[in-house]
């Protein structure tokens, strides 16, 4: 995560792919080692197992690709920052393996070109993005009503690369294997826009959208480490240790324990936006009287985040439009332009009274900011996700969640999160959407065209949901 900033910064500048055929070799001989070990905060760690299911229809895509059949893009899931490089090891790994197991004769190199949020770059450094360019990558504003340049690479590159393309339609991770985020309309209107590029061209391969889910869970559940995190947390925010008779490794405690941290982090913050932010929030909240006690805290969970976004957006002069997700990107974008300024031709040029000016808007803008980050590590917090299903996995994302509103609020900079154990991931290639069926139905009906983004968006949205359920 990014250290404070303190003095404006250039412009965020669109960083090219410069595909690269041997760094990608070089990065895939140590991908197993990264996706095994932490080196940086910022990096995976303790992936130790990665299995595929129906990858053999993944393996028949590419080979229909290379044929020039068909033009697909794999939309995956995004649950942690891990997946990029899970899914890089499905492609580099496990489907030519597939492949030669089903033989299904593959002409060249599987993989593909992939959007990345630019604003990994700010947290990670400039090396992520050079690094990001060789491999394929193509970095997009998420914020941003229109990145133009980004979307219009993308565009060219789904109708007319030479690889697949792949985005996580979520636009972000939610720390959640069995959440599926609201998916952002971008994935679908890319494919009626490729549909469209080759009736242009006169070209007639069919176009599909392959969902593929991506799931984590421990090789033994990590009660004792998970035990020592809340311990941690319990310090740390001035609550009572707990009674330290009870079996640890009965879920139910565990819940009990997250339940006892979020009704202390709440009333806190509620306090504080209250008391220093001026905002109104009654010391009791209006819900139907047979709400549960869990359904009650998570209400007043989505009233903070509320009024915490809401303090972000007075500052920024930012509408509070959408969904929590929709309202953090406006953010985002409202911050950088604060901070990365596109209106200022040369920093070093502005004298010192300007720069100091300038300097003191951006330190603040990352002030203001975060609001929106810790509601954005909540976004997918639920009221009923650990106890319809008490795992070790569920019960470790939540605690991890908390981690990183007290390490915010804490310190100056995110540290790396705390290593429970070894992990291993499954990941799942959902039956094919054939984009072009759907184009075919609506053409030339710009409402219907209108409608059929929406449609597919919830198709795809469905699919997710499905593989992960099923899994």
């Amino acid at each position: 995560m990014p250290k404070p900033i303190n003095s404006t910064q250039p412009p965020l500048k669109f960083i090219p792919q410069r595909f690269n055929p041997f760094i990608l070799q070089i990065f895939r001989w140590l991908l197993p080692i990264v996706l095994r070990f932490r080196t940086k905060p910022w990096l995976p760690a303790g992936i130790v197992q990665i299995e595929g299911k129906n990858v053999e229809t993944l393996a028949k895509l590419y080979q229909q690709f290379q044929a020039g059949k068909i033009r697909f893009l794999i939309a995956f899931r995004h649950p942690e920052v891990e997946d990029p490089l899970c899914m890089l090891y499905l492609i580099s790994y496990i489907l030519p393996k597939v492949a030669r197991q089903h033989h299904i004769k593959l002409q060249q190199r599987t993989h593909s070109y992939f959007l990345y949020d630019r604003g990994m770059t700010v947290w990670a450094g400039d090396w992520l993005g050079w690094l990001f360019s060789k491999v394929g990558g193509v970095p997009i504003r998420r914020g941003r009503r229109l990145d133009r340049q980004a979307i219009q690479t993308a565009r060219e590159l789904f109708s007319d690369g030479d690889m697949a393309i792949a985005i996580a339609p979520e636009g972000g991770n939610n720390g959640h294997s069995e959440i599926v985020s609201p998916l952002e309309p971008g994935v679908a209107q890319l494919g009626f826009w490729c549909v469209e590029d080759l009736q242009k061209a006169h070209r007639s391969e069919t176009v599909v959208i392959v969902p593929i889910g991506i799931k984590y869970s421990y090789v033994e559940p990590p009660w004792s480490k998970l035990h020592g995190l809340l311990t941690k947390l319990e310090a740390d925010s001035g609550l009572e240790p707990f009674d330290k008779s009870a079996t640890h490794k009965q879920p139910e405690i565990y819940y009990q324990r997250l339940c006892r941290l979020g009704e202390y982090f709440i009333t806190e913050m509620e306090e504080f936006y209250r008391r220093f932010h001026h905002q109104d929030i009654p010391k009791t909240i209006s819900i139907d009287e047979s709400a549960s006690p869990n359904q009650i805290l998570i209400a007043r969970l989505h009233r903070l985040m509320d009024k915490a976004l809401h303090v972000a957006e007075a500052y920024f002069g930012v509408q509070a439009h959408g969904n929590f997700i929709d309202r953090c990107r406006r953010l985002e974008e409202a911050g950088w332009n604060y901070i990365y300024r596109d209106d200022i031709a040369d920093i070093n040029a502005l004298s010192p009274f300007k720069r100091g000016l300038a300097d003191w808007i951006a330190s603040e803008a990352d002030l203001k900011m975060q609001h929106m980050r810790i509601v954005e590590s909540f976004v997918a917090v639920s009221a009923n996700y650990i106890q319809e299903k008490p795992t070790a996995e569920r019960l470790a994302e939540t605690a991890l969640l908390m981690f990183d509103l007290l390490s915010r609020i804490q310190e100056s900079t995110l540290p790396g999160r705390p290593r429970l154990g070894l992990r291993k991931a499954m990941i799942t290639v959902g039956e094919p959407i054939s984009v072009t069926e759907i184009w075919e139905k609506c053409q030339g009906n710009r409402a219907a065209s209108r409608q059929a983004v929406t449609a597919l968006t919830k198709d795809l949205q469905t699919a997710l949901e499905t593989i992960i359920k099923d899994n």
